[in-house]
């Protein structure tokens, strides 16, 4: 026997306009969407993270901590000893020269010594700006 529970709810499904069932999956597919993307960028993170931190108060490793790096000038941490070229760039990070960053750093600062070739996928690149956009504020 099913229970009241089960019955409204048959009920409140079968009351549904199919434009608003699709609108509601619709929403439940933008959010899970919204949840896939950082998760992508986590994983893609995962080559980055042998060099680098994202969490505050973490130290430095081969590369800075990331940790509150938007808005900042390219080579900003002061604990960390940058190649002349990253220090002297005019470069200040947001979603631009982060994406230019990762297509191929040498492209955007000519001279780094980031050991680093790029990722040549735009959905990954931009996967990866959400997880640190996410992570390092």
């Amino acid at each position: 026997m099913a229970s009241v529970g089960t019955k409204f709810a048959k009920l409140a499904i079968r009351s549904l306009t199919p434009a608003l069932l699709v609108t509601l999956l619709a929403g439940s597919f933008q959010a899970a969407m919204a949840q896939a993307v950082p998760d992508k960028g986590e994983r893609l993170f995962l080559r980055c993270r042998t060099c680098h931190e994202v969490a505050a108060g973490k130290p430095n490793k081969v590369g800075p901590n990331l940790h509150g790096f938007w808005g900042q000038k390219a080579g900003h941490v002061e604990q960390f000893k940058y190649s002349d070229a990253m220090r002297e760039s005019s470069v200040v990070w947001n979603e631009e020269t982060m994406d230019a960053w990762l297509t191929r750093p040498t492209s955007l600062i000519s001279g780094t010594t980031m050991a680093f070739v790029g990722i040549p996928d735009k959905a990954d690149r931009d996967a990866l700006i959400a997880y640190l956009r996410r992570v390092t504020n």
